[in-house]
């Protein structure tokens, strides 16, 4: 969300931080824009505060009124016991014992004040009465008070009638059990009668319910909202409550009836019945928010039992803070309007030289050809605009002249660059040539040594096989028939010497094979390779490796067959031996080379070979293979019979993913003494002129999969 946000703000500021107009324009607005929403709101809030702080002072001032009406009416029934008692008549009357003139006179009186009951109680023991007042009253001193009394009670008295009442469900009211309130509160006031002698001998006890009393709060009500008192439309109200439950009130339920049995809100029941403090703030009373006051009444115990509210409608007084606030605000955004129609008119004789600026240097950027030209401001931002145009004028001319000079240089640039380019191609073209060489001739100086020694070995070695012979031809002769027991050993030895000569002509044919060149044939390369496939194929079998054969090539070459089909064997042989026995494949492929010959490819996915062993990988005795298993002449005795015939064997490979042997033949054999030609023979031959494709092991194996082909 906080992202979203952001980036709406950055999109609405972009075109200010883009253009000199509406930075100007933001910068001079931007005091009145950001005062008069600060002073408006300010106001509103400091307005407010003290509107209402008007208002809770006014209920405050009503609740004093209200509180001091509740005591007043209590001193006046008390007043007004006081006279009864303190008259002649009942003095006298009490004196002759006349019980009609007494109640006559109770009669008038209950009938004038609006007391609920009135009766004369004879002096007797305080503790005997059971109330505060009445012990007082005994004493000799006058009193009232507020007492609550219970349904009984009441019953006794004979004011039961009418006081139950039946407790309203109302919003925000503490929940409670009880669903009837059956007691009763009374402003009870008791006055001693003395007799002549200044002793007690009745009293006047007389009490005023206040449960469904609507004169009493409508009375309180008339003094303390007189008219004129509240906005119109707002409704002075005040409220007995008995506990947290309303038990005389002129707060409307709805149009008619009174909000009888509707109980306080929760944090003014906590407040006031619970911590005994006065509230003055804004409430919910029954079912609209009213501004109040409530205070705690307590009894003549010094007990909280019930609560004195006044408090008025405080609709009226938000909607006129609305209107107030509705007023202000036009009143602001006229002042803004107003403001920001001279700032732009003012702000016009600025942004129109810079923005004409502007624009010349954008055209200037895209190559136009643009100027200012004539303006009528006269002002220091007028004059820089034309000395801008004078300084165009002169970069324009100065920036044709640069970018002639800039094109020859940037031609000269492209032809020494050219020419760099073909000399360095040239050069790596002969770096390649000659480490090639070098490879050539460093394998022609070993082999030439080996052949040396070979050489000197085969003689001396030719010279004991035949005394060897010439012996055994002696002895047969001399044992004649009884020679038979042996003969079997004698053919054994000649085998062995026999063996010994083929061993040294191949050793003779490996170090000098110009001097035992074989036979020469046209050979169909693709099928001598399905033929050594086959041959190899049980071996492959045994392994399980599949060898997948892939053969395109077209030309044929001259060669003997044999000794191909043998450079073949081994490389197949050594690539079966390399591959892990889970997973592993020999993939074999051949292809033309344009107009020099055949190019024959063994891969495999085996165990590679180190790049610090490639270099000896054609030596002769050097095995990659471990102890006791190869000679280390298969590779060595390979390349020599490729090398006989002008051809070349080569190897890729990587450790972890296979190896890729390379035989180049050419279409007709070129035997040359001089290795280094025949070095660049094949280097000239191979490069740039091959038509066949690099070989992307396992795609190359699985692409012959997928056709099909049956190694």
């Amino acid at each position: 969300m906080s992202a979203a946000v952001g980036g709406f703000f950055r999109r609405l500021i972009a075109p200010i931080q883009r253009t000199f107009r509406y930075k100007l324009l933001a910068l001079s607005l931007a005091p009145i824009l950001l005062a008069t929403p600060v002073g408006l709101a300010v106001v509103l809030h400091w307005g407010g505060q003290f509107a209402y702080e008007q208002l809770y002072i006014k209920v405050n001032t009503d609740l004093s009124v209200a509180h001091d009406v509740f005591l007043r009416l209590r001193q006046d029934y008390l007043d007004r016991l006081g006279r009864l008692a303190e008259s002649y008549a009942l003095r006298t009357a009490l004196e002759r014992g006349d019980a009609a003139a007494i109640e006559s006179r109770l009669a008038e009186l209950r009938g004038s004040a609006g007391f609920s009951y009135l009766r004369v109680l004879e002096a007797g023991a305080p503790a005997a009465s059971g109330s505060p007042l009445l012990a007082r009253a005994h004493a000799g001193a006058p009193a009232s008070g507020v007492e609550i009394f219970a349904a009984g009670a009441l019953r006794q008295y004979g004011l039961a009638e009418g006081v139950r009442l039946p407790l309203v469900a109302t919003p925000r009211a503490v929940p409670r059990a009880r669903r009837v309130e059956d007691r009763g509160m009374l402003i009870r006031a008791v006055y001693p009668v003395r007799e002549r002698g200044g002793a007690v001998v009745a009293l006047l006890d007389g009490g005023v319910l206040l449960n469904r009393n609507f004169a009493f709060v409508d009375a309180i009500r008339d003094l303390v909202y007189g008219p004129g008192s509240l906005r119109e439309g707002s409704i002075g109200t005040v409220t007995v409550f008995l506990d947290d439950v309303r038990i005389s009130t002129n707060v409307p339920l709805k149009a008619g009836e009174r909000a009888l049995g509707t109980r306080v809100s929760r944090e003014v029941r906590e407040q006031v019945l619970g911590r005994g403090e006065n509230w003055i703030d804004r409430a919910f009373v029954v079912n609209d928010w009213y501004i109040s006051a409530y205070e705690p009444i307590f009894d003549v115990a010094g007990e909280r039992v019930g609560m004195l509210y006044a408090g008025y409608l405080e609709a009226p007084y938000r909607a006129f803070l609305w209107q107030a606030a509705a007023v202000l605000l036009a009143l602001a955004l006229g002042f803004v309007a107003l403001s920001a129609a001279l700032v732009v008119r003012g702000a016009k004789s600025i942004f129109r030289p810079v923005e004409a600026m502007a624009r010349v240097v954008e055209a200037t950027g895209r190559g136009e050809d643009v100027h200012i030209g004539e303006l009528d401001s006269q002002d220091e931002i007028g004059t820089l605009a034309r000395e801008f145009d004078a300084m165009l004028h002169l970069l324009q001319r100065q920036h044709r002249q640069i970018s002639a000079a800039a094109d020859e240089l940037e031609h000269k640039v492209d032809e020494r660059t050219a020419e760099l380019r073909r000399k360095n191609e040239d050069l790596q073209r002969s770096i390649h040539l000659l480490r090639q060489t070098r490879k050539q001739l460093v394998m022609a100086e070993k082999l030439a040594a080996l052949g040396e020694l070979t050489a000197g070995v085969a003689h001396e070695i030719n010279n004991p096989t035949a005394v060897i012979l010439g012996n055994l031809d002696v002895i047969r002769a001399e044992l004649g028939g009884r020679g038979d027991c042996v003969r079997g050993e004698i053919e054994l030895i000649d085998e062995q010497i026999y063996r010994i000569r083929d061993i040294v002509n191949n050793l003779l044919q490996y170090a000098r094979p110009e001097q035992y060149a074989g036979y020469l044939e046209e050979v169909d390369v693709n099928r001598l390779v399905e033929r050594t496939g086959k041959l190899v194929g049980h071996l492959a079998g045994r392994a399980g490796i599949p060898v997948e054969l892939d053969c395109r090539a077209v030309n044929p070459v001259r060669i003997n067959p044999q000794e191909l089909q043998q450079v073949l064997v081994n490389l197949l042989v050594n690539a079966i031996h390399a591959v892990d026995d889970a997973g592993g494949e020999v993939f074999v492929s051949t292809c033309d080379w344009e107009d020099c010959g055949v190019l024959i490819r063994v891969a495999d996915n085996g165990c590679g070979i180190p790049a610090e062993r490639l270099d000896r990988i054609f030596d002769p005795f050097y095995s990659t293979k471990g102890q006791g298993e190869g000679t280390g002449l298969g590779l060595s005795i390979s390349y020599g019979l490729v090398r006989r015939y002008g051809g070349n064997l080569s190897v890729e490979s990587q450790p972890g993913k296979g190896s890729v042997f390379s035989v180049a033949l050419l279409r007709e054999p070129v035997l040359l003494d001089d290795e280094a030609a025949l070095s660049e023979q094949f280097v000239s031959a191979a490069s740039g002129r091959s038509n066949e494709r690099p070989i992307d092991w396992p795609a190359d194996v699985a692409a012959a999969a997928e056709r099909g082909v049956d190694a």
